[in-house]
């Protein structure tokens, strides 16, 4: 299973979102979060192999893997002090038929074949490493853009 990062100082930033109105301390903390997620989605993308062969029927256009990795905000599984983000691939009919002429689909149920491989194909993971390379990198922006936020909001509350 992989290591989450280790992050310290969560009981001070606790006492600093309680000081803001719920509203003010869920915003910051939404944002903050989904600039971290926005981190590993982007590296994701970056990761994930494009097709290059030739298209045939029944096959999806070439870039639909990077186009269906996406981040998405968990709202039932967030509140004032947390905020859920996943980032995840498409996957489905009802992103089959996407875009103006239906041809820019986004349903990238293969996505699991390539992430772990099968019996016949070896795995090219590009979600896993994703994060592994850039936990670090997400920690330290949320703990920027959340420090700016608390420091911005608080100079509003001040005046």
């Amino acid at each position: 299973m992989a290591e989450l990062a280790h992050i310290s100082g969560l009981k001070e930033l606790n006492d600093a979102l309680t000081e803001l109105p719920e509203r003010i301390a869920r915003n910051a903390l939404s944002a903050s979060v989904y600039a971290a997620a926005k981190i590993i989605r982007d590296e994701a993308k970056s990761q994930a192999p494009t097709y290059t062969g030739d298209v045939t029927q029944g096959h999806p256009p070439p870039g639909t893997l990077k186009r269906s990795i996406i981040m998405k905000h968990i709202s039932e599984k967030s509140s004032k002090y947390n905020q859920t983000f996943y980032v995840l691939v498409r996957h489905g009919k009802k992103y089959q038929r996407q875009g103006k002429k239906g041809n820019l689909s986004q349903d990238a149920f293969y996505w699991r074949f390539i992430e772990f491989g099968t019996t016949n194909m070896a795995a090219k993971p590009f979600m896993r490493p994703a994060f592994e390379s850039q936990k670090m990198a997400a920690v330290e922006a949320l703990k920027q853009k959340l420090g700016s936020r608390i420091e911005e909001e608080a100079r509003k509350l001040a005046k």
